[in-house]
Protein backbone atom coordinates (compact mmCIF):
# COMPACT_ATOMS: atom_id res chain seq x y z
CA UNK A 1 0.00 0.00 0.00
CA UNK A 2 2.65 2.38 0.66
CA UNK A 3 3.68 2.64 -2.67
CA UNK A 4 -0.01 3.51 -3.83
CA UNK A 5 -0.38 7.28 -4.74
CA UNK A 6 -3.48 8.44 -6.67
CA UNK A 7 -4.02 12.07 -8.25
CA UNK A 8 -7.13 13.33 -8.56
CA UNK A 9 -8.03 16.04 -11.26
CA UNK A 10 -10.11 19.06 -9.99
CA UNK A 11 -9.33 22.19 -11.56
CA UNK A 12 -11.97 22.44 -14.47
CA UNK A 13 -14.56 24.96 -14.87
CA UNK A 14 -17.29 22.48 -15.61
CA UNK A 15 -18.62 24.85 -18.40
CA UNK A 16 -20.91 22.69 -19.60
CA UNK A 17 -23.11 22.16 -16.35
CA UNK A 18 -23.15 26.01 -16.63
CA UNK A 19 -25.30 27.79 -14.84
CA UNK A 20 -25.20 25.79 -11.73
CA UNK A 21 -21.52 25.21 -12.61
CA UNK A 22 -20.35 28.57 -12.49
CA UNK A 23 -15.98 29.77 -12.15
CA UNK A 24 -15.92 31.07 -8.55
CA UNK A 25 -17.79 27.58 -7.69
CA UNK A 26 -17.81 24.63 -10.08
CA UNK A 27 -19.61 21.30 -10.53
CA UNK A 28 -16.86 19.51 -9.13
CA UNK A 29 -17.76 21.26 -5.60
CA UNK A 30 -21.18 20.87 -5.82
CA UNK A 31 -23.77 18.46 -4.46
CA UNK A 32 -25.64 16.97 -7.26
CA UNK A 33 -27.67 14.54 -5.60
CA UNK A 34 -28.49 15.32 -1.98
CA UNK A 35 -26.48 12.92 -0.59
CA UNK A 36 -24.18 15.64 1.91
CA UNK A 37 -20.67 15.07 -0.51
CA UNK A 38 -19.98 16.62 -3.50
CA UNK A 39 -18.76 14.88 -6.29
CA UNK A 40 -14.97 15.80 -5.48
CA UNK A 41 -15.76 14.45 -1.92
CA UNK A 42 -17.59 11.14 -3.27
CA UNK A 43 -14.04 10.80 -5.76
CA UNK A 44 -12.33 10.80 -2.49
CA UNK A 45 -14.52 8.41 -0.76
CA UNK A 46 -14.31 5.94 -3.05
CA UNK A 47 -10.33 6.37 -3.34
CA UNK A 48 -9.12 5.90 0.08
CA UNK A 49 -10.37 2.60 0.20
CA UNK A 50 -7.50 1.33 -1.87
CA UNK A 51 -5.26 3.93 -1.13
CA UNK A 52 -3.92 6.36 2.10
CA UNK A 53 -4.82 9.23 2.75
CA UNK A 54 -1.67 10.46 2.84
CA UNK A 55 -1.08 9.31 -0.71
CA UNK A 56 -3.83 11.36 -1.81
CA UNK A 57 -3.03 14.12 -4.24
CA UNK A 58 -5.17 16.91 -5.56
CA UNK A 59 -4.52 18.98 -8.14
CA UNK A 60 -6.69 22.04 -9.05
CA UNK A 61 -6.49 25.49 -9.73
CA UNK A 62 -5.21 27.84 -7.12
CA UNK A 63 -8.32 29.69 -7.15
CA UNK A 64 -10.44 26.46 -5.72
CA UNK A 65 -7.97 26.05 -2.99
CA UNK A 66 -10.03 27.24 -0.23
CA UNK A 67 -13.01 25.26 -1.40
CA UNK A 68 -10.55 22.01 -2.33
CA UNK A 69 -9.54 22.59 2.23
CA UNK A 70 -12.61 23.26 3.14
CA UNK A 71 -14.18 20.24 1.33
CA UNK A 72 -11.55 17.88 1.83
CA UNK A 73 -9.74 18.56 5.21
CA UNK A 74 -8.31 15.10 6.06
CA UNK A 75 -5.85 15.94 2.97
CA UNK A 76 -2.86 17.69 3.78
CA UNK A 77 -2.39 20.80 2.42
CA UNK A 78 0.94 19.86 1.22
CA UNK A 79 -0.76 16.99 -1.18
CA UNK A 80 -2.98 19.41 -3.17
CA UNK A 81 -1.11 21.25 -5.99
CA UNK A 82 -2.10 24.44 -7.40
CA UNK A 83 -2.42 25.37 -10.90
CA UNK A 84 -1.58 28.81 -11.58
CA UNK A 85 -3.07 28.70 -15.04
CA UNK A 86 -5.42 25.71 -17.09
CA UNK A 87 -3.21 23.38 -19.29
CA UNK A 88 -5.46 20.70 -19.86
CA UNK A 89 -4.56 17.06 -18.43
CA UNK A 90 -1.09 16.34 -19.60
CA UNK A 91 0.73 18.87 -17.73
CA UNK A 92 -1.77 18.28 -14.32
CA UNK A 93 -0.22 14.59 -14.66
CA UNK A 94 3.51 15.66 -15.78
CA UNK A 95 3.59 17.95 -12.38
CA UNK A 96 1.98 15.30 -10.27
CA UNK A 97 4.17 12.28 -11.52
CA UNK A 98 7.44 14.42 -10.71
CA UNK A 99 6.38 15.18 -7.71
CA UNK A 100 5.56 11.82 -6.33
CA UNK A 101 8.61 10.37 -8.21
CA UNK A 102 10.60 12.99 -5.83
CA UNK A 103 8.75 11.52 -2.34
CA UNK A 104 8.66 7.91 -3.89
CA UNK A 105 10.59 6.73 -6.52
CA UNK A 106 9.03 2.93 -6.34
CA UNK A 107 5.30 4.95 -6.37
CA UNK A 108 2.82 3.59 -8.79
CA UNK A 109 -0.24 6.10 -9.55
CA UNK A 110 -4.04 5.99 -10.20
CA UNK A 111 -4.95 8.89 -11.99
CA UNK A 112 -8.82 9.95 -11.50
CA UNK A 113 -11.03 12.87 -12.72
CA UNK A 114 -13.31 14.45 -10.03
CA UNK A 115 -16.36 13.94 -11.79
CA UNK A 116 -17.11 10.57 -12.42
CA UNK A 117 -20.07 8.47 -10.54
CA UNK A 118 -19.84 4.54 -9.90
CA UNK A 119 -22.11 2.35 -8.93
CA UNK A 120 -20.42 -0.23 -8.90
CA UNK A 121 -17.82 0.22 -5.96
CA UNK A 122 -16.60 -3.36 -5.24
CA UNK A 123 -15.79 -3.83 -8.91
CA UNK A 124 -14.01 -0.68 -9.05
CA UNK A 125 -11.80 -1.80 -6.16
CA UNK A 126 -11.18 -5.01 -7.50
CA UNK A 127 -9.89 -3.24 -10.97
CA UNK A 128 -8.05 -1.04 -8.99
CA UNK A 129 -6.56 -3.96 -7.09
CA UNK A 130 -5.64 -5.41 -10.61
CA UNK A 131 -4.15 -2.63 -12.20
CA UNK A 132 -1.87 -2.13 -9.83
CA UNK A 133 -0.78 -5.43 -9.49
CA UNK A 134 -0.33 -4.55 -13.64
CA UNK A 135 1.78 -1.75 -13.54
CA UNK A 136 4.02 -2.84 -11.12
CA UNK A 137 5.43 -5.77 -12.30
CA UNK A 138 5.23 -4.01 -16.31
CA UNK A 139 6.28 -0.74 -17.54
CA UNK A 140 2.70 0.03 -19.14
CA UNK A 141 0.79 2.48 -19.61
CA UNK A 142 -2.99 0.99 -18.50
CA UNK A 143 -6.18 2.67 -19.20
CA UNK A 144 -9.74 1.50 -17.69
CA UNK A 145 -12.31 0.51 -20.62
CA UNK A 146 -15.68 0.54 -19.34
CA UNK A 147 -17.94 -1.89 -20.60
CA UNK A 148 -20.49 0.15 -22.98
CA UNK A 149 -24.24 -0.76 -22.33
CA UNK A 150 -25.71 1.86 -25.57
CA UNK A 151 -24.13 3.49 -28.73
CA UNK A 152 -22.62 6.84 -26.75
CA UNK A 153 -21.75 10.05 -28.78
CA UNK A 154 -20.03 12.00 -25.75
CA UNK A 155 -17.18 9.04 -24.73
CA UNK A 156 -13.98 8.61 -26.71
CA UNK A 157 -13.95 4.76 -27.63
CA UNK A 158 -10.67 1.86 -27.09
CA UNK A 159 -10.25 -1.30 -29.28
CA UNK A 160 -8.88 -4.36 -27.23
CA UNK A 161 -6.05 -6.57 -29.04
CA UNK A 162 -4.11 -9.49 -27.86
CA UNK A 163 -4.63 -10.49 -24.09
CA UNK A 164 -1.10 -9.09 -22.20
CA UNK A 165 -2.07 -11.21 -19.57
CA UNK A 166 -5.02 -12.15 -17.66
CA UNK A 167 -8.01 -9.65 -17.78
CA UNK A 168 -5.41 -7.21 -19.30
CA UNK A 169 -5.38 -6.50 -23.18
CA UNK A 170 -3.13 -4.73 -25.13
CA UNK A 171 -4.74 -1.52 -26.79
CA UNK A 172 -5.33 -1.51 -30.78
CA UNK A 173 -6.64 2.07 -30.70
CA UNK A 174 -8.33 5.17 -29.55
CA UNK A 175 -11.30 6.46 -31.45
CA UNK A 176 -12.54 9.87 -30.61
CA UNK A 177 -16.12 10.72 -29.87
CA UNK A 178 -18.29 8.96 -32.73
CA UNK A 179 -21.40 10.06 -34.31
CA UNK A 180 -24.07 8.15 -33.47
CA UNK A 181 -23.89 5.77 -36.47
CA UNK A 182 -20.29 5.38 -35.58
CA UNK A 183 -21.02 4.69 -31.85
CA UNK A 184 -23.21 1.97 -32.81
CA UNK A 185 -21.06 0.04 -35.09
CA UNK A 186 -18.15 0.29 -32.07
CA UNK A 187 -20.54 -1.20 -30.02
CA UNK A 188 -22.43 -3.56 -31.81
CA UNK A 189 -18.37 -4.94 -33.07
CA UNK A 190 -18.06 -5.78 -28.97
CA UNK A 191 -14.15 -4.90 -29.80
CA UNK A 192 -14.71 -1.69 -28.18
CA UNK A 193 -14.88 0.06 -24.91
CA UNK A 194 -16.11 3.77 -23.69
CA UNK A 195 -12.37 5.45 -22.57
CA UNK A 196 -13.08 6.57 -18.57
CA UNK A 197 -9.96 9.01 -18.60
CA UNK A 198 -8.96 6.72 -15.59
CA UNK A 199 -4.81 5.70 -15.97
CA UNK A 200 -2.73 3.61 -13.53
CA UNK A 201 1.00 3.31 -14.39
CA UNK A 202 4.47 3.01 -12.64
CA UNK A 203 5.72 6.63 -11.84
CA UNK A 204 8.78 5.97 -13.83
CA UNK A 205 6.49 4.39 -17.20
CA UNK A 206 4.89 7.58 -17.35
CA UNK A 207 7.71 9.93 -17.31
CA UNK A 208 9.65 8.06 -19.87
CA UNK A 209 6.62 8.79 -21.64
CA UNK A 210 6.92 11.94 -21.11
CA UNK A 211 10.28 12.40 -21.85
CA UNK A 212 9.08 10.41 -25.61
CA UNK A 213 6.25 12.16 -26.89
CA UNK A 214 5.76 15.74 -25.00
CA UNK A 215 9.60 16.56 -24.54
CA UNK A 216 8.88 20.02 -24.03
CA UNK A 217 6.71 19.26 -21.13
CA UNK A 218 8.97 16.64 -19.37
CA UNK A 219 11.99 19.08 -19.92
CA UNK A 220 10.14 22.14 -18.06
CA UNK A 221 9.55 19.64 -15.18
CA UNK A 222 12.73 18.25 -15.11
CA UNK A 223 14.54 21.40 -14.51
CA UNK A 224 12.47 22.03 -11.41
CA UNK A 225 12.28 18.79 -10.36
CA UNK A 226 15.11 19.94 -7.41
CA UNK A 227 12.02 22.39 -6.30
CA UNK A 228 9.19 19.76 -6.46
CA UNK A 229 9.04 19.37 -2.38
CA UNK A 230 9.87 23.06 -1.31
CA UNK A 231 7.12 25.38 -0.41
CA UNK A 232 5.34 27.01 -3.10
CA UNK A 233 6.22 30.28 -2.74
CA UNK A 234 9.55 29.39 -2.95
CA UNK A 235 9.32 27.10 -5.69
CA UNK A 236 9.59 27.37 -9.75
CA UNK A 237 7.30 24.33 -10.10
CA UNK A 238 4.98 27.60 -11.12
CA UNK A 239 7.06 29.01 -13.53
CA UNK A 240 7.98 25.44 -15.29
CA UNK A 241 3.69 24.90 -15.06
CA UNK A 242 3.22 28.44 -16.97
CA UNK A 243 5.44 27.52 -19.51
CA UNK A 244 3.58 24.24 -20.70
CA UNK A 245 1.29 23.95 -23.85
CA UNK A 246 -2.04 22.90 -23.18
CA UNK A 247 -2.73 19.30 -24.42
CA UNK A 248 -5.17 16.18 -23.13
CA UNK A 249 -2.60 13.37 -21.75
CA UNK A 250 -4.93 11.06 -24.27
CA UNK A 251 -3.53 13.01 -27.52
CA UNK A 252 -0.65 13.82 -25.85
CA UNK A 253 0.72 10.15 -24.66
CA UNK A 254 -1.65 7.47 -24.90
CA UNK A 255 -2.55 7.53 -28.60
CA UNK A 256 1.20 7.54 -29.62
CA UNK A 257 3.09 4.97 -27.06
CA UNK A 258 3.10 1.47 -28.22
CA UNK A 259 3.33 0.70 -24.61
CA UNK A 260 -0.43 1.06 -23.75
CA UNK A 261 -2.88 -1.82 -22.21
CA UNK A 262 -6.49 -1.45 -21.10
CA UNK A 263 -8.62 -3.26 -18.39
CA UNK A 264 -12.19 -3.57 -19.31
CA UNK A 265 -14.87 -3.71 -16.48
CA UNK A 266 -18.08 -3.14 -15.69
CA UNK A 267 -18.54 -0.52 -13.01
CA UNK A 268 -21.64 1.48 -13.80
CA UNK A 269 -19.91 4.49 -14.82
CA UNK A 270 -20.83 7.50 -15.62
CA UNK A 271 -18.80 10.75 -16.33
CA UNK A 272 -21.22 13.40 -15.20
CA UNK A 273 -19.76 15.46 -18.27
CA UNK A 274 -22.84 17.12 -19.50
CA UNK A 275 -26.72 17.89 -18.10
CA UNK A 276 -27.60 14.75 -20.57
CA UNK A 277 -25.02 12.54 -18.56
CA UNK A 278 -26.80 13.52 -15.10
CA UNK A 279 -30.26 13.34 -16.89
CA UNK A 280 -29.11 9.53 -17.79
CA UNK A 281 -28.22 8.49 -14.22
CA UNK A 282 -30.98 10.19 -12.64
CA UNK A 283 -34.28 8.62 -11.29
CA UNK A 284 -36.73 9.42 -13.91
CA UNK A 285 -40.75 10.19 -13.84
CA UNK A 286 -43.10 7.55 -16.12
CA UNK A 287 -43.06 10.56 -18.61
CA UNK A 288 -39.34 10.38 -17.86
CA UNK A 289 -38.62 13.76 -16.61
CA UNK A 290 -35.69 14.48 -14.29
CA UNK A 291 -35.77 16.97 -11.10
CA UNK A 292 -32.73 18.50 -9.23
CA UNK A 293 -34.04 19.91 -5.53
CA UNK A 294 -37.34 21.42 -6.97
CA UNK A 295 -40.81 21.03 -7.03
CA UNK A 296 -42.34 20.61 -10.72
CA UNK A 297 -45.99 20.21 -12.33
CA UNK A 298 -45.65 18.59 -15.46
CA UNK A 299 -48.53 18.98 -17.80
CA UNK A 300 -48.10 17.16 -21.19
CA UNK A 301 -44.28 17.11 -20.76
CA UNK A 302 -41.55 14.53 -21.49
CA UNK A 303 -38.23 13.22 -21.01
CA UNK A 304 -37.32 17.05 -19.51
CA UNK A 305 -34.61 18.12 -16.85
CA UNK A 306 -35.59 20.49 -14.47
CA UNK A 307 -32.84 21.91 -12.14
CA UNK A 308 -34.19 24.99 -10.70
CA UNK A 309 -32.02 26.51 -7.15
CA UNK A 310 -34.39 27.93 -3.91
CA UNK A 311 -38.15 27.92 -2.81
CA UNK A 312 -39.51 27.94 -6.55
CA UNK A 313 -42.40 25.71 -8.10
CA UNK A 314 -41.87 25.10 -11.88
CA UNK A 315 -45.00 24.88 -14.09
CA UNK A 316 -44.28 23.42 -17.35
CA UNK A 317 -46.88 22.79 -19.83
CA UNK A 318 -46.24 20.74 -23.36
CA UNK A 319 -42.38 20.90 -23.33
CA UNK A 320 -40.74 17.66 -24.44
CA UNK A 321 -36.83 17.17 -24.60
CA UNK A 322 -35.92 20.38 -23.04
CA UNK A 323 -33.44 21.81 -20.58
CA UNK A 324 -34.05 24.05 -18.02
CA UNK A 325 -32.01 25.18 -15.40
CA UNK A 326 -31.49 28.23 -12.78
CA UNK A 327 -29.02 29.05 -10.49
CA UNK A 328 -28.32 32.58 -8.84
CA UNK A 329 -28.76 35.43 -11.75
CA UNK A 330 -28.62 32.94 -14.94
CA UNK A 331 -31.89 31.13 -16.44
CA UNK A 332 -30.80 28.66 -19.00
CA UNK A 333 -34.02 27.54 -21.53
CA UNK A 334 -32.76 24.75 -24.46
CA UNK A 335 -33.32 21.32 -26.40
CA UNK A 336 -31.43 18.73 -24.48
CA UNK A 337 -29.91 17.68 -27.71
CA UNK A 338 -28.57 21.48 -28.42
CA UNK A 339 -26.59 20.88 -24.72
CA UNK A 340 -22.80 20.98 -26.65
CA UNK A 341 -24.04 24.87 -27.26
CA UNK A 342 -24.18 25.15 -23.34
CA UNK A 343 -20.20 25.77 -23.78
CA UNK A 344 -21.01 28.77 -26.14
CA UNK A 345 -23.46 29.87 -24.58
CA UNK A 346 -20.89 30.14 -21.29
CA UNK A 347 -18.02 31.63 -23.17
CA UNK A 348 -20.61 34.47 -24.95
CA UNK A 349 -22.08 35.78 -21.48
CA UNK A 350 -18.55 35.75 -20.06
CA UNK A 351 -17.42 37.89 -23.39
CA UNK A 352 -20.62 40.47 -23.52
CA UNK A 353 -21.07 40.71 -20.26
CA UNK A 354 -17.66 40.68 -18.73
CA UNK A 355 -18.00 37.50 -16.63
CA UNK A 356 -20.89 38.68 -14.34
CA UNK A 357 -22.81 35.61 -15.10
CA UNK A 358 -20.40 33.12 -15.36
Amino acid sequence: MKNRYCIIMSGGVGSRFWPLSRMSCPKQFLDFFGRGRTLLQMTYDRIIRSIPSENIFIVTNEEYASLTYQQLPEVPRSNVLLESVRHNTAPCIAWAAYHIRKLNPDAVMLVAPCDHIIFREEAFERTIERGFDFVTSNNRLLTIGITPNRPETGYGYIQVGELCEEGVSHVKTFVEKPDYEMAKVLVDSGEFFWNSGMFLWNVNTIINALKMHLPDIATLFEQAESDMLTPREKSAVDAAYEQCFAISIDFGVMEKADNTCVICADLGWSDIGTWNGLYDISPKTGQGNVTQKCKTLMYDSNNNIVAVEGDKLVVIDGLDDFLVAEADNVLLICPRDNEKRIRQFFNDAKVKFDGKYN
